[in-house]
């Protein structure tokens, strides 16, 4: 008999996504989801729903004035599902009704989360949903509040359940209307707290969150969790000063430090890209390329990729195995941060490659902006994503898409693991 080829755990969690993002662009067509019917595209609403599902946060039209209530919902339900995954959602729903997951979920549940072991899967599942839900009642409570003297209650509730899932999830898409997004509250100094506290909670991580509460002391806790809170501590006072020294009198402190916050997965703008700097944009596409911490709801290469990369720089010329927080990094893991590195660069050098030849109007700097803003799942945009042709927008959601994956998955979603126990002979090669 021949073997029968199942689909593994990462394949399996691509066909999930794609099948979200085509019953997300069915959903948003129709006409009780539209303001006015046929008033979107099929291209901008496939578009919308892979921003959504990659909770990227890119738009080609305005959701505030686009989509109505329903459509809004609709919006929401796919940034959820794309934050958190829709393997993580359905097995959570799952083992809440039962005491135990079987193998298989145990197994697409670690893909999907990019757990390091099969332990506690089912507690960490329960918890997940259990901070998720917490973290964004939070916010649509007291975000309620900040909303009602400019929308009454009906409306400061959905608008602040809607910003509390976005911000969370790291997604970016606002309905405010009018293409305004947060500018409209660039000096409200609750609003930009309150949206900076979400993003943060979604991009450090479950598995952080958790460590913390159960360890109490960050002595404690794990090398995950003193990484991923040393480079977040790093990246936003030392992206906010950067940010300032590059943008001078246009951008208060608050400003600041709320951008370099959000530049790193979230893409809420309170100041218009378009009218920051060259350096600027510079400082802004390196914060995106990094992105947030593994197992949380941001992109890009994650944390503690970029914090293995630079140990190993300083460790490898005195000869000695990179290390962080008095503990040595594993050879394979500092392999894995090099190959992640690089095939992100090369996905953005391809994906900026074809913008620039298909869009020669815009500078490369706004497209060199627009790419790694895909990749990295950020949302931020200096204002041209709504003008670029059919075709374009087709790149940027193939990128979208391998960005929310992740470049290592993508190329091994047709590889199987395989035992390969021949040791090639080794030879010196010259390098650099």
């Amino acid at each position: 008999m021949k073997n029968k080829k199942h689909m593994t755990p990462l394949q399996l969690i691509a066909l999930g996504f794609l099948i979200v993002i085509l019953l997300g662009t069915i959903l948003l067509m129709m006409p009780f989801s539209q303001k006015q019917p046929s008033n979107i595209t099929w291209v901008d609403a496939t578009f919308t729903a892979v921003s959504a599902v990659c909770v990227t946060g890119l738009v080609v039209v305005d959701a505030g004035d686009t989509f109505n209530a329903v459509g809004q919902t609709i919006l929401a339900i796919l940034i959820q599902i794309g934050g958190l995954g829709i393997t993580s959602i359905g097995v959570g729903l799952i083992s809440f009704r039962r005491k135990h997951i079987r193998m298989r979920e145990q197994v697409l549940i670690q893909a999907a989360l990019n757990y390091p072991t099969m332990k506690e899967i089912q507690e960490l599942i329960r918890s997940v949903l259990l901070m998720t839900l917490t973290i964004e009642a939070f916010g649509t409570v007291v975000g309620a509040i900040f909303f009602y003297p400019d929308y009454g209650l009906p409306n400061a509730i959905g608008i602040a359940a809607f910003h509390s899932i976005a911000s969370f999830n790291n997604a970016g898409f606002d309905i405010f209307g009018n293409w305004d997004g947060m500018t409209l509250y660039t000096n409200h100094i609750g609003l930009n707290l309150l949206t900076a506290f979400l993003i943060v909670s979604g991009g450090i991580g479950f598995f952080v969150i958790r460590d913390i509460l159960k360890k109490r002391r960050i002595s404690r806790c794990s090398l995950h969790t003193k990484v991923v809170l040393f480079m977040t501590v790093i990246l936003t006072f030392g992206g906010m000063l950067l940010i300032k020294c590059t943008e001078r009198e246009q951008i208060s402190w608050l400003n600041a430090f709320f951008t370099s916050i959000s530049t790193r997965t979230a893409g809420f703008s309170v100041i218009p890209l378009n009218q920051f700097s060259h350096a600027g944009i510079l400082l802004i596409c390196l914060l995106m390329f990094i992105g947030a911490a593994p197992g949380s709801t941001g992109g890009g290469v994650k944390v503690t990729t970029f914090y293995i990369l630079i140990r190993t720089i300083l460790c490898y010329p005195r000869k000695k195995q990179p290390y962080g927080f008095q503990k040595r990094f594993p050879s394979g893991i500092v392999q894995q941060a090099l190959v992640i590195c690089s095939l992100a660069i090369a996905i953005i050098f391809t994906g900026l490659l074809l913008l620039c030849m298909l869009e020669p109007e815009f500078s490369i700097s706004f497209l060199l902006l627009e790419t790694i803003s895909a990749f990295a799942t950020v949302g931020l945009s200096a204002g041209i994503t709504p003008d670029l042709q059919p075709i374009s927008k087709i790149v940027l959601m193939l990128i979208m898409y391998i960005g929310r994956l992740g470049p290592l998955t993508i190329a091994s979603l047709w590889f199987r693991k395989q035992s390969d126990n021949i040791l090639l002979p080794e030879e010196e090669i010259p390098v650099g």
